[in-house]
Formats: C-alpha cells, structure tokens, sequence
C-alpha cells in the first residue's frame, strides 16, 4: 500500500485521543491530527486545517470532524485524495422542534459544563455515546470522560455555535468524486446507520462499512475493525 499523509478530524470536544487506538495500524501513513481550538464555525475549521495541511492529503473525520471534513472538500477538492466519513451528518439543523429540542439539549450541556465542570457534563452525556453494553467498561468510559474534561467551556460553547450553525451539505455530496468511506457503529444512536446508508447512496462509488457492536465512539470501542476499514479505503487508488 502507498504511504499517504493522513489528516484526522475529531469531533465534538474530541482531541488526539479519539484516534489513538489506530495509530498502530497506521503507522505507515504520516499522520496529521487536527486541533480545532476556539473556532466558531466548520468553515473556520476548514480553513484552519488548510493552512497547516500537505498540499495534497487523506482526509478522514468522526462525528463533528466529518462534517468539518465535508467543508474540508467545498473550500479545496483537489487536495483531498481520499475523504472518510465516520459517524456524523451532514444535514443542516432541522427547522421547527426538532431543531429546538437539538438546541436546547446542546445548551443544557453547556450549563451543565459552566456551572458544575466539564467532567460532570462529560459523564452526563458520554453515557449516550457507546454501546450500552460498554458501560461498564472503565477503561473506556474513563478515556472519554478524561478527553471531554481536557476541553474547557470556551471551547464548547465555540463547537457547540459553529453545529447550530452548520450549513446542509446534501447537495455537496454528489460532487465527492474521490475514494469515500462512509462508516457507522452499528447501533450508533446519535448518527444513525440509517442516516449513513442514506449519506452513501448520495455519494457515487462510496464504501459502506456498518462496525457491528458499536455506539457513536467507534474508534475507541472498536478501533480494530475501525483501523481495517481505513486500511482498506487507503489502497484504493485515487480517482
């Protein structure tokens, strides 16, 4: 398999750590993990990544980072060899109560965060994030709180303004026009599977992995067959 340079978007109050467990796997890629800091906006995001990124690159995001991945693509396509989309969306906010409920559950965790700390707010909301039969697994559980807690307030309320924000990528997907992964824990109840069947059918020649026994947090739950997928979706050759 050719080398390639790799660029790695977290998510949502996400750092170096979501990707950890698959840097072993990886290792023969030169690896870029982004920093997000107190952007306000995915094409801020974007944009920050561009001007610190190879001139040419693999791009793959989780969660947040996919739809920052997606932006990624609309301010400069051919520099993106190969996108990976894992766990995310790329819908706007929906109009109504819909929309107002996301908003409200978003703002909770805010105050939630503001008035008794990042970890309370982390152990408040991570628990919706993996597979219920890893709740008890400590180590994991205990790896996602650490991470979120790392973030601060500023930060959140910054990711938190620019998802309210986010723009409808539905049109954007049928210009992707390089090797496309298009992932999802299986019983990801945050980004459903369904969601990321419908996001693969609007992309042409796009791969659909669904990780069996898997929430929202795929590459920490399982990095393995996560690190296989990427493998796979890195030794097809650009279009």
């Amino acid at each position: 398999m050719a080398s390639h340079a790799l660029v790695l978007i977290p998510g949502l109050l996400c750092d170096q750590a979501v990707w950890q467990p698959l840097q072993g796997a990886l290792q023969q890629h030169t690896l870029h993990i982004a920093q997000h800091g107190l952007a306000g906006s995915l094409a801020t995001m974007a944009a920050q990544i561009l001007a610190t990124a190879p001139p040419r690159f693999a791009l793959a995001g989780h969660s947040m980072g996919g739809r920052v991945a997606l932006e990624v693509w609309a301010q400069a396509p051919r520099r993106v060899s190969h996108l990976a989309l894992l766990d995310t969306g790329f819908e706007g906010l929906a109009e109504g109560e819909a929309g107002e409920r996301e908003r409200a559950g978003r703002l909770r965790l805010l105050q939630l965060a503001r008035t008794q700390g990042m970890r309370a707010m982390a152990q408040d909301w991570a628990r919706g994030m993996v597979h219920p039969d890893r709740l008890d697994d400590a180590a994991l559980m205990e790896t996602i709180y650490a991470m979120l807690a790392r973030a601060t307030p500023e930060v959140f309320a910054a990711q938190i303004e620019a998802l309210l924000q986010r723009p409808d990528r539905s049109a954007l997907l049928a210009t992707l026009a390089v090797p496309t992964l298009v992932l999802c824990g299986r019983e990801d109840s945050w980004s459903t599977l369904e969601r990321h069947r419908d996001m693969a059918g609007r992309i042409r020649g796009s791969t659909l992995v669904d990780v069996p026994h898997c929430g929202h947090m795929c590459t920490l739950e399982q990095p393995g067959a996560v690190s296989q997928a990427l493998l796979n979706w890195l030794s097809d050759a650009p279009r």
